[in-house]
């Protein structure tokens, strides 16, 4: 294992919501994308049905916040200042992805944008816009 996927490992390890989500990341390069399998607990609207907005939102901030650990040594996790979410379309009880883009990493703010999809990358469920507060380690 690599450095980064050491991170990403710990990274997750801690959230207990991860485990709940069923949440699993890959790394390639310093691409990682984070996988959700569909199952029957993460159903907001049995009548659709269709996965539950939270899940979505809280699958895209554990996105952010581990796209923002594996790029650089930080010396605490990320703490969320504020999120943005745009529901694009009804999540389906099927396999979810999402991948992070991080805008901008300043000395104390990051800014972060995450797209998840489904079948297509090209159409997007929804997406996340947000600013997280981080601690860079000081390099000497």
């Amino acid at each position: 294992m690599t450095e980064e996927s050491d991170r990403l490992a710990a990274v997750l390890g801690r959230i207990p919501y991860v485990k709940f989500l069923g949440l699993r990341a890959e790394l390639a390069g310093d691409e990682m994308t984070v996988i959700m399998p569909a199952s029957p607990h993460l159903i907001g609207n049995p009548m659709l049905p269709a996965l539950h907005g939270g899940v979505l939102g809280a699958m895209m901030e554990v996105t952010a916040i581990a796209q923002l650990m594996v790029a650089q040594p930080l010396v605490s996790q990320p703490k969320t200042i504020d999120v943005s979410i745009e529901y694009l379309r009804s999540g389906r009880p099927l396999t979810t992805y999402a991948r992070a883009k991080l805008n901008k990493i300043g000395r104390r703010i990051a800014n972060v944008h995450v797209e998840a999809w489904q079948e297509q990358r090209g159409a997007p469920i929804a997406a996340l816009r947000g600013h997280f507060l981080v601690q860079p380690e000081v390099e000497e």
